[in-house]
């Protein structure tokens, strides 16, 4: 893949990000501060974003979402397909609960 088509597809999916973000904030903010692993600061920042400013904000050339984790215990069990699929993704919810969640530096 060409370095204009990796930007391309950045782009792309922080537009995606930043539309779901948004809508997840407008119809049940502490559902979205929870899934997102955002703070409330951030919840109200993205909720009052205007088209113009999502979009500019999206054609950054840096992934906006990234994982919330780095503990290889939350991923594996998100993916390991041997134990009951709830069960794991409950036990990893509550792990990524008691997580920080993210701020801007």
């Amino acid at each position: 893949m060409r370095e204009d088509e990796i930007l391309n597809e950045i782009r792309d999916a922080n537009l995606s990000y930043l539309m779901l973000a948004q809508q997840l904030v407008r119809a049940d903010r502490p559902a979205a501060i929870f899934r997102l692993g955002i703070s409330a600061e951030i919840a109200t920042l993205i909720e009052q974003l205007s088209t113009a400013q999502l979009l500019k904000l999206a054609s950054s050339n840096m992934m906006l979402a990234r994982f919330r984790f780095e503990d290889g215990l939350i991923l594996g069990m998100l993916t390991d397909h041997k134990k009951d699929r709830a069960l794991s993704n409950s036990q990893a919810a509550i792990l990524m609960a008691n997580q920080r969640v993210e701020e801007f530096a």
